[in-house]
């Protein structure tokens, strides 16, 4: 048995031993069923990223890379492909080499995609990925996938390369994103900057008024609501297209909450409302913002009564909202669950706030989040008031653990 096929048997025994399809580990890793399966059988040898992502996902302890790096030095001098040369993205396709010299189509499964397209496709299963893994497993990835994506960018051409450039931008943007749920703040807007060049050199100026909707997001968290509110209204000032608009119409309402104004932040929902009615078009790339959530504008108008001291309704409304996340977004129904709970506790309805946050507990171990983090010790603080309560003296002591992991 050689070393390909010792790494595809373990590849095969984990999938197998997590109860997954070849096709379901596809969905995670986007390499197409048939090269995985060839992987398995020893057929063709495995990446790097691949090693890494499904390490990271079957939590495998390294052996995956280990045995990668012992198929790369027992490979020595045998021959590579004449037609082909493996470009390591962040999940790890093999794109054929013409790609970089002409533009040429490359192969996602059955589909004949454009370069640009393919990797538009690889970054929303890695934001789908990023549900369910820790940001700072995800980082490593999501900047190897940018360098290369950039990379191919500037081999390639025309509206190619545009494209490329402009994919390339949206990677670092939930790079930065990553970022600040690992809690660096700093290196989050450092990745935001890094996308908005990024996009103008692709042509595309639209990511440079998301980029202060970002930044407000930061000053948000830190309850600095004049600059998140200035930040938001700089940005719908500009000639963004309407989802950008919206969004920071979103933050706009967060920042007027902090301040109490009611009246100011049900205006700035409503604008917000409007333009994100039926704004995205699947045909135009990457989406930015979430897409995990039916309906942002009522999901950030429940917190926004929570900021407002409505904490009764803020707790319906959000209750509402976290019955239409899906099953697979644990980051997404943690952080918007855990709000539920705070407006449950700050509404006195303790049982139904301890209730509410058992399962997320376990959810923050496996998806950490400096943001979730932020509302977490809010509810640690609200719990503290009720120390007698037995629901209180039984989750608290999980909670206290979870916050201390994430120090």
């Amino acid at each position: 048995m050689d070393v390909p096929l010792r790494f595809g048997a373990e590849l095969r025994r984990l999938r197998e031993a997590a109860g997954m399809t070849l096709k379901q580990l596809a969905e995670v890793t986007t390499y197409s069923t048939g090269h995985l399966s060839k992987i398995e059988r020893g057929v063709n040898p495995p990446t790097l990223n691949l090693a890494q992502c499904c390490d990271a996902y079957f939590n495998a302890g390294g052996r995956l890379r280990r045995l990668f790096s012992a198929e790369e030095q027992s490979a020595g001098s045998r021959p590579r492909p004449a037609r082909r040369r493996v470009i390591a993205t962040g999940v790890g396709s093999l794109l054929p080499i013409r790609m970089a010299e002409g533009g040429e189509t490359g192969h996602l499964g059955d589909q004949d995609l454009p370069p640009g397209a393919l990797f538009q496709e690889q970054l929303h299963q890695m934001k789908r990925l990023g549900q369910s893994l820790a940001p700072a497993a995800m980082l490593p990835v999501l900047r190897s996938q940018a360098l290369t994506v950039t990379t191919l960018a500037s081999r390639t051409t025309g509206s190619s390369r545009a494209g490329l450039l402009i994919t390339a931008s949206r990677f670092a943007e939930y790079i930065g994103w990553m970022a600040q749920e690992n809690g660096d703040e700093a290196a989050a807007l450092r990745a935001t900057a890094d996308a908005v060049q990024l996009a103008q050199a692709g042509g595309d100026t639209d990511l440079a008024d998301y980029a202060l909707v970002r930044r407000a997001l930061v000053t948000y968290y830190d309850g600095d609501a004049p600059r998140t509110i200035a930040l938001a209204r700089q940005a719908q000032r500009s000639a963004a297209p309407p989802r950008v608009r919206g969004l920071a119409a979103q933050r706009e309402a967060q920042g007027h909450a902090l301040v109490g104004d009611e009246r100011a932040c049900r205006r700035a929902l409503e604008r917000a409302r409007d333009l994100l009615a039926d704004d995205v078009d699947p045909s135009a790339g990457p989406v930015l913002g979430t897409t995990q959530l039916k309906d942002p504008v009522s999901m950030v108008e429940g917190w926004c009564l929570y900021d407002l001291g409505r904490p009764r309704q803020a707790a319906e409304v959000l209750e509402r909202q976290c019955r239409r996340i899906a099953p697979h977004a644990l980051n997404t129904r943690t952080r918007y669950g855990l709000r539920h709970a705070l407006a449950l506790a700050v509404s006195g309805e303790i049982e139904r706030s301890c209730e509410t946050a058992h399962e997320l507990l376990a959810f923050m171990s496996v998806v950490p989040s400096a943001t979730v983090r932020t509302d977490a010790r809010r509810l640690d603080r609200e719990w503290s008031r009720f120390r007698g309560n037995p629901a209180v003296r039984v989750l608290r002591p999980a909670l206290a653990n979870v916050l201390g992991a994430g120090r």
